[in-house]
């Protein structure tokens, strides 16, 4: 992953934490078909939705993103993270997982206690309207599946999906520039 790829998303991470809104924006939807590949590859079997990872690793990116090094390539903290949302909803399937680190990792990945804390995710989850808080709660601070948000929530998996990236989108927004 390192590479002339990695250098774009390393100048668009750049440019979206100097508060270009575009550049983060181009950034997430970049890291998003990165982070689908990932999961699509390392998902063999039902019961888990690589979309579901995606939307996680999405929002610990956003959550965290101060913690990348502008000196370091993006490709492994991405991956790094997105492994680490990976080996959580194996966990919460009770599934055992071997991760093996290949390719797609070149530098240390960051520690896991690295999470964002409770009162961060409070006040990111308090900018938006109810249904896209009970969602994005539902998925990535409790860890329900699509279709479990979708029965608990009697919506539409599609619903649930669109409320989702809204919500995300609009945590992006609201804090792109911190």
């Amino acid at each position: 992953m390192v590479g002339e790829g990695d250098e774009e998303l390393a100048r668009l991470l750049n440019a979206a934490l100097s508060g270009d809104d575009q550049a983060y924006a181009d950034f997430l939807r970049r890291a998003a078909g990165l982070v689908r590949r990932f999961a699509q590859r390392r998902i063999t079997f039902g019961g888990l939705d690589p979309e579901d990872i995606v939307q996680e690793t999405l929002l610990a990116v956003h959550l965290k993103r101060h913690t990348w090094r502008n000196d370091s390539p993006v490709g492994p903290w991405l991956y790094a993270i997105a492994r680490f949302k990976l080996i959580d909803a194996f966990r919460r399937a009770n599934r055992r997982l071997e991760v093996p680190v290949d390719g797609d990792f070149d530098a240390p990945a960051p520690e896991p206690e690295d999470r964002a804390s409770e009162r961060e995710i409070d006040r990111a989850l308090a900018t938006l309207p109810p249904r896209e808080q009970s969602v994005v709660s539902a998925i990535s601070v409790d860890g329900r599946s699509i279709v479990e948000t979708a029965q608990a929530l009697d919506m539409t998996e599609g619903a649930v999906r669109v409320a989702l990236h809204r919500g995300l989108a609009r945590i992006a927004r609201t804090f792109g520039r911190m």
